[in-house]
């Protein structure tokens, strides 16, 4: 396959245009760190801190945790530090590196639960800093720029890489994953998303090119692409490679994987020590490889001592120098993202005219990346929902631009619904109108229950879908909202089921119409005093129609830890159920 020769020297000299939002190298980084520092900058003017000479009698101590990947580059250059005498104000400077996988760091510092015990943390990816970021009570970080780079991709054991056509055709990532997933000869593995940067970073490039190649199906697929990848998850980047077929005799072996979701780092080192026969070859998908950015972050940086900031300070600055940068290189990183190494490629495993040197993917916003955690989390976890229709009067009205009244588009839309949960997901079915049971606004028609139980013949999935298709507007029913929506809530929180996505679904076209039911105000007082962050069961609460009050339904969901939404057609209620799951199962993690 001719796998050790260079890759196309010209494609690695002559990168495309750089884009602004990825120009951020080491140099740059250190430019930023120096402002955020707080005046070090006027320091090294001055000659304060120092760039080398004889180190005094104490030493500042920098306790640094890094991800398990970086943090053997970070050792050396502290090992280099001390052998050189580097100093900042005169002193040593002592830094002790500790190896964290980054999801660990991040949850703990999302809780803000005590003084962290280190002052610089390194994760391979920004995405763990935003995640701390959406903690109530999180610790303070600052990052200050990026060390080094890797983009993510798949590596393959030769035989499958020769099969797909490597090196010479590429793929898309719905075409790799679809390859990976379908065919058993393939396997492809990767580590948990909500654990892994690279699977992250992965699945959602793959859900948006799903997206932007299959229009309005695109949510369908890449839902169907993240169901096939759980099948073969391994819980972290540390046990990923331990799943990969290691000889002639494992590569039949059905347990085992034959490609993996990796960055380019992985693969480098994987293949420092594999050998030829177990080494991966590596595609760099066209539609763009996300890259992992090692932030260096600074941790409650306002409580540390001027000793201490200048020293993390001086220890950044060591990964502009040209030392620095071989250290990293020599552990498999990139150090200018947009002329890679041909060495450093090729040893990876790439090779032309895969795309290893065209520009990234634009990083996911905030928005993507918990739009692709919850869907994720509604893969890998069954779903337990408590749905609740309103079968009020007014559900009886046409949608305008249809022949249909709200209510049987919305059935429909339910319907559409339910095909897209596993035998495994518990699903139930509340109505609600005014006066509907005796004085009760609601009735319940189908419990909550596994959709593959079967009962009298019949499986629960069965009979819901006949309940969804029985619902009828009650004649002169009004919109009974608050004691339905206090009373649905109740019994969800009384049947949550651990280990499972909890929510209640609420679906109405109007406000509430029962002037002797308890107050909006009380409403919410009660869900807020009955939420549980332990154990949480949002409200998604959707407002059907023009009369539909939006403010009301969301300040209900909301204080559950829920989402409101409003569609003018039903017809929208499949895709904004999906979305609002994936919003609230992305904020459990």
């Amino acid at each position: 396959m001719g796998r050790h020769s260079l890759p196309d020297e010209r494609a690695t000299a002559t990168p495309g245009p750089r884009s602004q939002s990825r120009g951020r190298t080491v140099a740059l980084a250190t430019a930023f760190v120096l402002v955020v520092a707080g005046g070090a900058a006027a320091a090294v003017r001055g000659g304060l801190l120092s760039f080398g000479g004889s180190c005094g009698d104490d030493a500042v101590r920098l306790d640094v945790v890094a991800a398990p990947a970086v943090s053997p580059a970070l050792r050396e250059a502290a090992d280099e530090a001390r052998e050189q005498e580097i100093t900042s104000d005169g002193h040593c400077i002592d830094v002790r590196v500790t190896a964290r996988d980054s999801y660990e760091v991040a949850a703990e510092l999302r809780a803000g639960k005590g003084d962290p015990e280190y002052d610089v943390w390194v994760p391979d990816s920004d995405v763990w800093v935003q995640r701390v970021g959406l903690g109530a009570k999180q610790s303070k970080v600052s990052p200050a720029g990026n060390i080094a780079s890797s983009p993510v991709g798949v590596g393959m054991v030769p035989s499958a890489a020769e099969s797909l056509g490597w090196p010479k055709r590429t793929y898309s990532w719905p075409e790799l994953t679809t390859a990976g997933t379908k065919s058993d000869k393939l396997r492809l593995g990767t580590a948990d998303p909500a654990r892994s940067a690279s699977g992250l970073l992965a699945l959602a490039a793959m859900g948006a090119s799903a997206k932007k190649q299959g229009g309005k199906e695109g949510d369908t697929q890449a839902a169907a692409l993240a169901k096939a990848l759980a099948s073969r998850t391994s819980d972290s980047d540390g046990r990923l490679l331990d799943t990969l077929a290691r000889d002639g005799a494992e590569q039949g072996n059905p347990r085992r994987n034959r490609a993996l979701i990796l960055s380019e780092q992985a693969a480098y080192a994987h293949n420092a020590s594999a050998g030829e026969e177990n080494s991966l070859d590596l595609f760099y998908p066209k539609d763009g490889s996300p890259r992992l950015d090692y932030p260096y972050t600074l941790v409650e940086d306002s409580r540390m001592s001027t000793d201490t900031s200048r020293a993390a300070l001086r220890f950044m600055t060591m990964f502009s120098d040209a030392d620095g940068r071989r250290i990293l290189a020599e552990h498999g990183f990139r150090t200018d993202p947009d002329q890679p190494s041909g060495r450093l490629v090729t040893a990876a495993g790439g090779r032309a005219p895969q795309p290893y040197a065209d520009e990234a993917t634009d990083p996911p916003s905030d928005k993507e990346l918990q739009e692709t955690l919850g869907m994720w989390t509604i893969t890998v976890q069954s779903a337990r929902l408590s749905t609740v229709v309103d079968a009020s009067e007014s559900m009886r009205q046409f949608v305008p631009g249809r022949d249909q009244s709200r209510m049987e588009v919305t059935k429909a839309s339910l319907l559409r619904a339910l095909a897209g949960f596993t035998d495994e997901d518990e699903i139930g079915l509340w109505e609600f109108a005014t006066r509907l049971d005796g004085s009760r606004d609601y009735r319940e028609l189908q419990p909550t229950r596994r959709l593959g139980d079967r009962k009298d013949g019949t499986t629960h999935r069965d009979a819901l879908s006949d309940a969804f298709s029985d619902l009828q507007p009650v004649p002169g029913g009004a919109t009974g909202l608050y004691d339905t929506t206090l009373a649905a809530y109740k019994e969800a929180r009384s049947t949550y089921a651990r280990g499972k996505f909890n929510a209640l679904v609420i679906l109405t076209d109007g406000a509430n119409q029962d002037p002797g039911s308890i107050s909006r105000s009380s409403l919410i007082a009660q869900l807020e005093e009955l939420a549980d962050r332990e154990h949480p069961v949002p409200i998604i609460a959707i407002a059907v129609g023009p009369e539909a009050d939006k403010d009301e339904v969301q300040q209900i969901a909301e204080a559950t830890g829920g989402s409101g939404h409003q569609v003018d057609d039903p017809a929208q209620i499949h895709a904004v159920i999906l979305k609002a799951i994936m919003e609230a199962g992305s904020n459990q993690g």
